[in-house]
């Protein structure tokens, strides 16, 4: 079976991305989503597909960031795999391929955040991969 993962840098590779990252981020309209990519693309985001027999099954959007409690490391926006192709370890080989990329690179640790209401992916980041549990984030609407 073959597999690639590709970087999607081009308008046309993210259009064909939205409808599997409008599965995670359902609020996006098309537009919302390209505008918001491209301003993301600024600061350093980068989009990645997990290909299989030339069919996008899997997304993960990340980037490189620095900070005092994490050091250098990546940070895991977005990890998506397709309803019809869930339980396929499509997730699981997008994150190895970070985990492996962020090594070879320097980073220190690969960094995410989960919805509280996403208990399976939770226990996906922690038992299959060993992930730390160890803080909150919030957040604050402003009117």
């Amino acid at each position: 079976m073959l597999e690639t993962v590709e970087e999607l840098s081009t308008r046309d590779q993210w259009s064909e991305a939205f409808p599997l990252m409008n599965q995670l981020r359902t609020d996006l309209t098309l537009e919302t989503y390209i505008d918001l990519l491209q301003e993301m693309q600024k600061d350093g985001y980068k989009l990645c597909a997990l290909y299989v027999q030339e069919k996008m099954v899997s997304l993960i959007g990340y980037s490189w960031r620095t900070n005092f409690y994490n050091k250098r490391h990546i940070f895991v926006y977005d990890l998506i795999t397709d309803t019809s192709q869930r339980s396929g370890g499509y997730g699981e080989k997008l994150l190895k391929y970070i985990h492996e990329y962020a090594k070879e690179n320097g980073a220190e640790y690969v960094a995410l955040e989960s919805g509280l209401q996403r208990k399976e992916a939770h226990r996906f980041y922690e038992n299959k991969f060993e992930y730390d549990k160890w803080c909150y984030s919030f957040r604050k609407t402003l009117n």
